[in-house]
């Protein structure tokens, strides 16, 4: 059997981890950090995100479409959906919690000089507020800390006041003649750290979610 939607506009839907009932689709492309660029020819002409509900068949939109406003994709946490919705104009960043027939209401709110709009997202539960730029992981909610990373470091989760980081490995590599040796290992190690920065674990090992939002170290 196949089933239709109320509203179908072609898009491909993506699922949100951690529940089963909606799914999302985008209304383009393009990135909270993409801002800036739209700004220098003119401004961005606004992004939407619609949510698809596999239980009744219904497309919510809950935000409309404003120029020079973007939003990231969502996340689930808490029994609410959570939005990160950039508005160049204002020049301010909201963290948005929302669900399904309830009006959108506002966590967060933070400049746009307040923040990096570089690989800006909301991870963990609850949910924090973090941008990355391959040197430093910065939170800017709920509570603010700054992390210094390696170029193969990535924060992943942030959980019960710890920090878990994925570092990718390579071993064996011949950079002479830039190929791998017989003894070549690339594998990922999972780092766990305070919000100071001191690591209190280490092990071998990547951070997959799973569809009910359980995190594995396979």
């Amino acid at each position: 059997m196949i089933k239709r939607f109320e509203r179908r506009d072609g898009r491909f839907i993506e699922k949100i981890y951690g529940q089963e009932r909606l799914a999302y689709a985008m209304s383009d492309s393009s990135d909270l950090y993409d801002l800036v660029e739209w700004a220098e020819r003119g401004g961005y002409p606004g992004s939407t995100v619609a949510f698809y509900d596999y239980e009744s068949g219904r497309v919510y939109k809950p935000f409309r479409k404003t120029k020079n406003v973007i939003f990231a994709p969502p996340v689930f946490a808490d029994g609410f959906y959570y939005l990160l919705r950039a508005d160049y104009g204002k020049k301010r960043v909201t963290l948005l919690r929302w669900r399904p027939d309830e009006k959108p209401a506002e966590v967060a709110c933070f400049g746009t000089d307040e923040v990096k709009l570089y690989n800006l997202r909301i991870v963990g539960t609850p949910v924090h507020v973090i941008s990355q730029d391959g040197e430093t992981a910065e939170c800017y909610y709920p509570e603010p800390f700054t992390l210094t990373l390696t170029p193969q470091q990535s924060v992943v989760l942030v959980e019960d006041g710890k920090i878990y980081l994925e570092e990718w490995v390579e071993e064996g590599w011949d950079s002479e003649n830039d190929r791998a040796t017989p003894d070549y290992r690339f594998y990922h190690k999972v780092l766990v750290k305070d919000f100071s920065g001191r690591t209190l674990s280490t092990e071998i090992g990547a951070l997959t979610q799973g569809p009910d939002g359980t995190w594995w170290i396979s």
